[in-house]
């Protein structure tokens, strides 16, 4: 399988099964070439930071080769990380263990799903742990870049609008917003500054449109913006065309905030 047909697969699992969960795994890891990291640079000289996080059912090395994307200078001294999460039961796939991040109560997912806030917030918990690290590290935190996809895209909404300083941004693909209005009030004035990427299919027939279209107007209440960017005929997958927006709209932000 090449680059291309491997970024416009699917990178989440919503199956309501754990047999079609399984076979999709391993069909992606037997039909993915073996990878090698790209070298990096010395962690601790890295000037910048991105971290993707997966879907449900997906792995951290199974993305890797979104990377390759970014070959712009202003990437050379990028630190990137994949994480995989946990194994976890959920509950939308009758409480099969597989890779997810947080519960998923129903799928689709829609504007108006049940949201189970504290698994959510545990996982929140663990990205802000690794930001810590890099920033430890001696990367700016407005040189932190988080992203995902699918759940890792409404964990990364979690993880920037509740951490307490502004970062380089934060980039949701086929994302939805995994909180109650509640949760507004936990929003830093810091945490307002970081702007939001988010991407959705019109396809999408996973996490429908309508749970993305909701992310903007949650924003706003928030005292945030955000650019919305929808994409025709792509379902629940990342097309390389929005990699190739991210790689900029990450490369300008590099530059005015390095």
């Amino acid at each position: 399988m090449n680059l291309s047909s491997l970024l416009l697969r699917p990178l989440a699992v919503a199956a309501v099964t754990i047999t079609a969960v399984t076979f999709f795994v391993a069909f992606l890891h037997r039909q993915s070439p073996a990878s090698s990291p790209l070298p990096l640079s010395d962690p601790m000289a890295a000037r910048s930071f991105v971290l993707w996080l997966h879907g449900l059912g997906d792995s951290g090395p199974a993305n890797e080769p979104i990377r390759t994307f970014f070959s712009s200078p202003e990437f050379r001294l990028t630190k990137w990380s994949f994480p995989s999460a946990p194994q976890s039961p959920v509950s939308c796939n009758y409480g099969a263990v597989m890779p997810s991040w947080f519960d998923i109560y129903e799928i689709p997912v829609t504007a108006e799903s049940p949201k189970d806030e504290n698994s959510v917030l545990k996982a929140v918990q663990t990205v802000h742990a690794m930001i810590d690290k890099e920033i430890a590290n001696g990367i700016s935190p407005e040189n932190i870049f988080i992203c995902g996809f699918s759940q890792g895209g409404a964990l990364t909404l979690a993880s920037v609008l509740l951490y307490p300083r502004t970062l380089g941004g934060g980039a949701v693909f086929s994302g939805w917003v995994p909180f109650n209005s509640s949760i507004i009030a936990r929003i830093s004035p810091e945490a307002k500054k970081t702007p939001i990427l988010w991407s959705h299919g019109l396809a999408d027939r996973t996490v429908l449109f309508e749970a993305g279209q909701a992310g903007p107007p949650f924003l706003e209440q928030a005292g945030m913006s955000c650019e919305f960017k929808a994409y025709p005929n792509v379902g629940h997958s990342i097309a390389n065309e929005e990699l190739r927006y991210l790689e900029s709209w990450i490369r300008t932000r590099l530059k005015s905030s390095s």
